[in-house]
């Protein structure tokens, strides 16, 4: 009886039926689906084509999801992470080419890769430019490392640089990077004590009070060249807040008068203070 010796092992009896049985797949999730890819390869685009590569992306489908699942609690519910991992399932099952060896080979880096290009891209609480991500992940490998026998001193600056090839001021680059995954609330305390404040606390805020030295200073020369009895009238109302009623009869006139001559210079200033000096009577 002959026997095919290309799966006997050594120590293994060769007329042991389990040495003439096929390789065992590696995972419970990767079916044979060697006969789809060939025929999938072999056909035109069209109807057909389409309803092979869907049998074949719902066959493998359980494995992508198993990926998905070894990223899970990194701040991204399962569910978009499958989807992620579908998708790259269906860039693998495009792409594979059946004479180059097993799909799965193939299928799980590409599919892995799909998911950290995700965390990558999308993940980011603080977005920041792809060279930069590079260079963070650069520089955590080396910190790690350089860091990894016990005892082993935090590396500084000049040493991570040392290790990388990268200037200095790129690993500050990238070790500013390892700060922006994720982002301190401004609610976040940063003291414990009974004077505690929170980071919004530190931050400044919009001073109203610039516009209205911007004001008065446009308004000033406008202010200057108006008339003596003009310039008392609009201090008397709005610096000593009188009314129109109280100017009139300290200055002997009447209030429609005070109206009429606050319009007038309110106007005046406002055209000078706008850079359209008006031409004005001289007050009555």
């Amino acid at each position: 009886m002959l026997t095919d010796m290309s799966t006997t092992r050594p120590g293994t009896p060769t007329t042991d039926p389990a040495a003439a049985a096929p390789a065992r797949r590696s995972h419970d999730d990767a079916p044979d689906t060697a006969q789809l890819f060939t025929r999938l390869a072999e056909l035109d685009d069209g109807p057909e084509r389409d309803a092979v590569r869907d049998e074949l992306v719902a066959a493998w489908l359980p494995m992508a999801h198993r990926i998905a699942g070894r990223f899970r609690d990194r701040g991204e519910s399962v569910e978009d992470l499958r989807q992620v991992a579908a998708l790259g399932l269906v860039k693998a099952v495009d792409r594979f080419d059946p004479s180059r060896g097993a799909f799965e080979s193939y299928a799980v880096p590409t599919i892995t890769g799909e998911v950290k290009r995700h965390f990558r891209d999308r993940m980011w609480a603080l977005r920041v430019p792809r060279r930069v991500q590079e260079l963070r992940n650069r520089v955590r490998v080396a910190r790690r490392e350089l860091a990894q026998h016990p005892g082993s001193p935090e590396p500084t600056l000049a040493a991570l640089a040392a290790h990388t090839g990268l200037t200095e001021e790129e690993v500050g680059a990238g070790l500013e990077a390892l700060e922006s995954f994720s982002t301190l609330s401004l609610d976040a305390e940063l003291s414990t004590g009974d004077d505690g404040y929170s980071l919004a606390d530190t931050l400044g805020a919009t001073d109203t009070s610039y516009d209205v030295v911007v004001d008065r200073e446009a308004a000033k020369e406008g202010l200057r060249r108006l008339p003596e009895r003009e310039r008392a009238i609009l201090y008397m109302r709005f610096f000593e807040d009188m009314t129109q009623s109280r100017i009139a009869d300290r200055l002997g006139i009447s209030q429609m008068h005070v109206s009429r001559l606050i319009s007038r210079s309110c106007a005046r200033v406002r055209d000078e203070a706008m850079g359209r000096r008006a031409c004005g009577a001289d007050p009555a």
